[in-house]
């Protein structure tokens, strides 16, 4: 036998078995489909996708009990047995309300952070996705990205800090199609107390009998400690009101300088916001042949001031 003629002893099962971890031997090859009793699966912990009892879910639950849920959930099996829900909360409900023994589940091994980065993909797809879950759900995949970005062994399904040199928080604005701006003030939500939060899903729930706020002064007033965000909270619901980003901006000031109380908070809720000064509008083809065709607005507006000042001085030279 020649030198460097390989030999197959049949030990490469057996190799690989010695240098891979237990987690690794378990997950391998465990995708199965299998009908589980709903009391089987439990909820993925922190969910941060909300299973709402809207008009939607009516009308799946009344799909499950003609056709049965037409696409499994994903599920993943626990070490102290029993399955946990990885995506599929809103089929498994109506399965549930719909009172069907079993419903259709793909089991398949994954490690937490496999399971956290499927659950947050799988439900950003939905036609509606309200900013508090996505601060959440962009906080809980951007942390199980960053984890395994830490992996060294050749064994990490997504070594993200090895792809092109970019970093976690880049590649989850590739995937997510939002800017890295974007994301970051979306997770800088869940800085806030539950009740300033709730205000923001409003602007886009469109209840207009609850307190709405916009995404950008919430950003601002996350960055307000707890103590002051109840106050906030205190004073916005006594005006009846929410900050402008102009007067979110002064309130953050204020805390970042120390000096922010109740009666700062007040003095600013109260000062008129710009949306909020009566306009006089006048139809642009009553003044239009008075200029030239692309005369700008600004330029139009500073010519009738003008005109109207030069009228009231003539007017009182009149009186005289």
């Amino acid at each position: 036998m020649s030198k460097g003629t390989a030999i197959d002893l049949g030990l490469n099962e057996a190799y690989n078995d010695l240098f891979s971890t237990q987690e690794e031997r378990d997950n391998a090859g465990r995708t199965f489909v299998t009908d589980l009793d709903p009391a089987e699966i439990s909820d993925f912990p922190n969910h941060p996708f909300y299973v709402r009892m809207d008009e939607e879910m009516e009308r799946l639950v009344e799909s499950v009990k003609e056709r049965g849920v037409l696409s499994p959930v994903l599920v993943r099996p626990m070490p102290d047995g029993g399955y946990q829900m990885v995506s599929g909360h809103r089929r498994k409900m109506a399965a549930e309300l719909a009172e069907l023994p079993t419903v259709s589940c793909i089991v398949r091994g994954l490690t937490d952070d496999e399971a956290v980065i499927i659950m947050v993909d799988s439900n950003l797809q939905r036609e509606r996705v309200l900013p508090s879950e996505k601060a959440f759900a962009y906080q809980m995949k951007l942390d199980a990205m960053k984890r395994q970005g830490q992996r060294t062994d050749l064994t990490c399904a997504t070594p993200l800090h090895k792809l092109d040199g970019k970093k976690s928080r880049d590649i989850l604005a590739e995937q997510s199609g939002e800017s890295h701006e974007q994301i970051r003030k979306y997770i800088r939500l869940t800085n806030l107390i539950p009740e300033l939060l709730d205000m923001v899903d409003n602007s886009v729930l469109k209840e207009n009998d609850k307190l709405q706020m916009a995404l950008r002064p919430a950003v601002e007033l996350s960055y307000l400690p707890q103590n002051e965000q109840n106050a906030l909270l205190e004073a916005m619901e006594s005006e009846d009101c929410t900050p402008s980003h102009a007067q979110a901006i002064k309130i953050r000031d204020f805390s970042e300088k120390g000096k922010l109380n109740s009666g700062v908070i007040q003095f600013i809720l109260q000062e008129e916001k710009s949306n909020q000064v009566e306009q006089f509008k006048m139809p642009k083809e009553r003044i239009s042949k008075f200029f030239s065709p692309g005369t700008p607005a600004q330029k139009i507006e500073d010519t009738i001031v003008k005109a109207l000042e030069m009228y009231r001085r003539r007017q009182r030279e009149m009186e005289r």
